[in-house]
């Protein structure tokens, strides 16, 4: 089963836009071969200008979708972006202390690509609950900051894939750290669009469907990097300001 349809569960946020959020990672999940299931966070109002209205689903309501999708499909790898507060990151942490052997990807969305806060630092306080339950965490350079630092990262005992999107150089860097240090790196030329919603939640439902095919970490990470590469790429061109990546041809 995972081989041919891997069933990858998203717990996110909603993006009306359909640039990022729950609706990137069903559009890479699937386009990668997945069942998309999912249990919706919040509800956002956006575009590619801006984020205009939050609306958080209760912790009861984000489980009660969760649990409807596990005790039915079960789920071979579980993604997790766009929390929206802490009593909900709570939650998802008391989930996954009865999830074992499955890989985690936490992508910790604190900042939309527009700049509206989609994280308090109550909510970031409580990612430290999920960390350690996760296979994977996902952060840009200043996520990565205000969760201490790679220098954190070694008391985390979790691999971090640091992403270097958000830095000033022309050659990107993304890296895998782990307790012990750099694991790999991978660089590639930043490709010069505004076309960019949506990058961080395609990569960790990419990497999150890789691994449930049976990859190993390090090569999903390296095809995930090429799809999301693919999708800037072949961006459509809809919206005035950050507009949402394209679909690359499966």
């Amino acid at each position: 089963m995972k081989a041919d349809c891997p069933r990858v569960l998203s717990i996110a946020g909603s993006d009306s836009g359909g640039g990022a959020g729950i609706q990137a990672d069903i559009r890479t999940i699937t386009n990668l071969g997945g069942h998309a299931m999912t249990a919706i966070t919040a509800v956002t109002a956006q575009n590619s200008a801006g984020v205009t209205a939050v609306e958080l689903m209760t912790p009861d309501m984000v489980l009660a979708q969760i649990w409807a999708v596990m005790d039915d499909f079960d789920a071979d790898a579980i993604k997790i972006g766009m929390l929206g507060s802490p009593e909900i990151a709570l939650a998802v942490a008391g989930f996954l202390k009865s999830v074992r052997n499955k890989p985690v990807i936490l992508d910790p969305v604190m900042v939309a690509t527009s700049g509206a806060t989609l994280a308090d630092e109550r909510t970031i306080a409580a990612f430290e609950k999920i960390i350690p339950l996760s296979s994977l965490v996902t952060p840009n350079l200043d996520e990565m900051e205000r969760l201490g630092g790679e220098g954190a990262i070694p008391g985390y005992q979790v691999p971090f894939l640091v992403k270097g999107g958000h830095g000033q150089d022309e050659i990107l860097v993304d890296k895998l750290v782990g307790a012990d240090g750099e694991i790999e790196r991978w660089e590639g030329r930043r490709i010069d669009t505004r076309h960019n919603h949506g990058t961080g939640c395609t990569l960790s439902s990419a990497i999150a469907t890789y691994l449930a095919q049976g990859n190993e970490l390090a090569a999903a990470i390296g095809k995930a990097r090429n799809y999301v590469r693919e999708s800037l790429e072949v961006a459509p061109g809809f919206g005035a300001g950050h507009g949402p990546m394209g679909v690359p041809k499966a």
